[in-house]
């Protein structure tokens, strides 16, 4: 397994946003699901005060696969979430509760992730959701 991605997450699921950076490069390509691809690690900052704002997650029933001689990763899981304030464009939050599978895939360099990739279903998510 490769340990920069099992720190990352590690990290994810102990909401430090600090320790989540010290995993990536400085040019870290973050490809947001269904969204724009953020390039730097202030980008990567900016989106996690984000959802942390909006969100409260835990990822459960964690696979971490590695390949090319750990350059790149994948990993699948369930997101536990509580959707605490109303994201832009989305339904009002009211403190539901949703459970996704999702995925990410890694880059990784010099023992850095160089890019994160990461896919849901936002249709699934939307249906738990809304009332």
């Amino acid at each position: 397994m490769n340990e920069t991605v099992k720190a990352y997450f590690d990290a994810f699921n102990n909401g430090d946003t600090a320790a989540m950076l010290a995993c990536l490069s400085d040019d870290i390509a973050h490809h947001v699901n269904e969204g724009q691809v953020r390039v730097g690690k202030e980008k990567f900052r900016a989106f996690c005060d984000h959802m942390s704002r909006c969100y409260r997650e835990e990822l459960t029933d964690m696979v971490i696969f590695e390949a090319e001689k750990g350059t790149r990763a994948a990993a699948e899981y369930v997101v536990n979430g509580t959707y605490l304030q109303t994201d832009e464009g989305l339904p009002e939050a009211e403190g539901q509760s949703y459970r996704l599978p999702a995925g990410s895939f890694f880059s990784l360099q010099d023992g850095l992730i160089t890019r994160v990739v990461t896919y849901y279903n936002l249709a699934d998510w939307t249906r738990q959701v809304s009332r």
